[in-house]
């Protein structure tokens, strides 16, 4: 995404990194203030009681978003000098389960994790180092793996052109899923306190009574 910053002296070879260490500091800061360095805090979207996490990532994808396509169509972003990664469908869908089900168990993703570590969370700890043995062990076995990586290739392809639809009508289409995922999310979130509520009267032995009538 710094390719077009490039194009216009903003970056350059010798800065670039210190560039992306100082915004990956600002990214780590950031999310532990939010309270995303939390295992707790993190999981509780699987659980359907916090949606925090789904509408900050949600809120951070069409602000990127809409950010990339109007900077492009005032002529200020190159899009063809964004690289984009290519599409394997069948392998990429596999590595999303597995990383969705390390997400569920461990209660981190590798940001996240990376992230909480510094901050001297141990579980983020053992987490992270989890990260890299399975880094390490994915790298041992590639060879038998190999031809299943490299299934399926799309290249580098987005929605609109795969679908041959117009760029601003696939933008509108998700910013409109976004509202219905923020208005989905209220409503998921009240409805799990709701019902956390009533299961905690019950297995109380019910609402509590009201005050005795005069004369009992």
């Amino acid at each position: 995404m710094m390719a077009p910053l490039f194009k216009y002296g903003l970056f350059t070879p010798e800065t670039s990194l210190v560039w992306a260490f100082v915004i990956g500091i600002g990214f780590g800061f950031f999310l532990e203030r939010a309270g995303f360095g939390s295992a707790r805090k993190l999981v509780s979207q699987f659980y359907l009681d916090d949606m925090a996490v789904f509408k900050v990532m949600f809120t951070a994808i069409i602000t990127a978003m809409l950010g990339v396509t109007y900077l492009s169509w005032m002529g200020v972003l190159d899009l063809s000098l964004v690289y984009l990664v290519p599409t394997y469908l069948a392998p990429q869908i596999v590595g999303g389960l597995v990383l969705g089900a390390g997400f569920v168990i461990g209660g981190y993703c590798p940001g996240t994790a990376l992230a909480a570590t510094a901050t001297g969370r141990l579980d983020a700890l053992v987490y992270g180092l989890g990260l890299y043995a399975g880094t390490l062990a994915f790298a041992e076995v590639y060879p038998l793996v190999k031809a299943f990586h490299g299934s399926t290739s799309l290249g580098q392809v987005t929605i609109p052109e795969y679908f041959n639809l117009p760029y601003g009508l696939v933008v509108f289409a998700v910013v409109l899923m976004a509202v219905g995922g923020f208005a989905g999310a209220g409503w998921v979130e009240r409805w799990m306190a709701g019902t956390t509520s009533v299961g905690g009267r019950e297995a109380a032995g019910g609402e509590a009574e009201g005050p005795a009538a005069p004369g009992t």
